[in-house]
């Protein structure tokens, strides 16, 4: 097995990313909300709340001279004037007129450009404070001026007052906006980021790049088309190419890889072949149903034999035929003979051999010799078994089965298991002496892998294999 990895584009699924992300919309919500609470706890925590009191003074001289000169140099003494209210001495005056040691607040003053007017500030945390401090500013100013103009007039335009609102209020709801936007996004990244690095089979390129092993054909993601009545008694419906509302697409991808895994058969003059996956739901049930009747419909005597004794699926698939009495499990346990357990269906054209409920010590029923009479007896009987086996990580009931079966398929169901544990499975069958056919890609939906130019070309990939012979044809 390759432990090494080289990361590509082709090998990531655009639909798997979203899906994910949908998937996952809790977890971007709660991001979004954590954002939302950490901004108005800090708001809480760290905010201080800031008052400004201010007001608009004039600066005029004495002296007859023209406007123009009189606007010029009250500009210049308002520049100096400006620093006057900021300077220590005057804030000393207004801390022994307030009776304190230092005054709480900021004392600001600017010039308006290109005019004789002053905007006095006085920002404190209390807003009377910030008043009281600018009244006294006003009322001491002259106390310092005095020693350095004495044809300077100082008028008051607008009067001081007390404020009622911060002037530091926070734009907190535009600063929530973006917290809560930067938290989604950052969500949907690390979402998105944690899907294209997950080690599955996502895409067609991936695989072919990453399973060990020959891949027979790619199954497309077929969605089941229920009526209004099978909607309504929640009837589940499976995907055979039997029905008359499966896709044409559907139906020939199935009959093409029936037609890949008959050619691999003859050639190695086997009979039995075993559907593995490695987990549960990768479809494997379904997809050796659908063998069994492609092979079928091509005039071959099939037997299909749910070995499944955990859980059972080939029952249900068919919609529980009626007229089956005798199960494996009882045939397993010695309760009947082989022939009573093997059922023709006419409408479906081949044989079967199902379970309808699953049994203890399952293990140990399939290595039984008796397991091993009913295939060797219907070797000559038919042209293929195919049983439909148990997930490999589930359980070693399907390890048990490799040493009955002549090959073995592995169905790999899109962005479902790690690549790693497919080709360990893999290895195991290898390593079992028996067959190992190759790899069915099962669910796949149609898409277009990023950075994937001519991905509707995958299906001519299959085409030539083991020296040029053409498959599925």
């Amino acid at each position: 097995m390759r432990e090494d990895r080289e990361f590509r584009l082709d090998e990531i699924s655009p639909r798997a990313i979203g899906k994910d992300i949908i998937r996952n919309l809790w977890v971007i919500l709660a991001l979004v909300l954590a954002a939302a609470l950490a901004v108005l706890g800090a708001e809480k925590l760290l905010y201080v709340p800031r008052y400004t009191s201010s007001a608009i003074l004039a600066v005029n001289t004495t002296s007859n001279s023209s406007a123009y000169s009189s606007l010029s140099l009250t500009s210049q003494m308002a520049g100096v004037i400006s620093e006057i209210f900021g300077s220590e001495v005057l804030q000393n005056r207004i801390c022994e007129q307030m009776g304190v040691d230092q005054i709480d607040g900021e004392i600001s003053a600017a010039v308006m450009e290109d005019t004789n007017l002053i905007r006095l500030e006085v920002t404190s945390s209390n807003p009377r404070q910030a008043y009281l401090i600018i009244s006294s500013a006003m009322d001491n100013y002259n106390f310092v001026s005095d020693y350095l103009f004495d044809n300077a007039v100082l008028r008051v335009v607008r009067e001081p007052s007390v404020p009622y609102e911060p002037s530091n209020t926070p734009d907190t709801r535009r600063i929530c906006i973006l917290a809560m936007l930067a938290a989604g996004m950052a969500g949907v990244l690390a979402i998105g980021l944690f899907t294209a690095l997950r080690f599955t089979v996502q895409t067609r390129q991936g695989a072919e790049r990453h399973l060990d092993g020959k891949i027979l054909g790619s199954i497309q993601y077929e969605k089941k088309n229920l009526s209004l009545r099978e909607i309504f008694q929640k009837k589940k419906k499976s995907l055979l190419i039997s029905h008359a509302m499966i896709s044409m697409e559907y139906s020939e991808n199935i009959r093409k890889i029936a037609s890949r895994l008959s050619y691999h058969m003859r050639r190695h003059r086997q009979h039995v072949v075993m559907l593995v996956s490695v987990a549960e739901n990768e479809g494997k049930s379904s997809v050796a149903a659908n063998l069994a009747l492609a092979l079928a419909e091509k005039g071959k005597r099939v037997l299909l034999i749910d070995s499944d004794l955990k859980k059972p699926a080939q029952y249900r698939i068919f919609d529980r035929p009626d007229g089956i009495r005798r199960w494996l499990g009882d045939y397993l346990k010695g309760n009947c003979e082989a022939n009573q357990v093997v059922s023709y269906h006419s409408r479906e054209g081949f044989y079967t051999v199902f379970q309808n409920t699953g049994v203890e010590d399952s293990g140990g029923l399939l290595s039984s010799e008796r397991m091993k009479q009913l295939l060797d007896a219907c070797r000559d009987l038919t042209d293929y078994i195919i049983l439909d086996t148990p997930p490999m990580a589930a359980c070693s009931d399907a390890e048990i089965l490799l040493g009955l079966a002549d090959t073995a398929v592995m169905v790999v169901r899109q962005d479902w298991t790690d690549v790693r544990a497919i080709n360990d499975a893999a290895d195991v069958i290898r390593r079992s002496g028996t067959d190992f056919a190759g790899f069915i890609l099962n669910a796949f939906r149609k898409e277009t892998a990023l950075g994937s130019a001519g991905a509707g070309r995958e299906a001519d990939r299959y085409q030539v294999r083991e020296g040029g012979a053409v498959h599925g044809d």
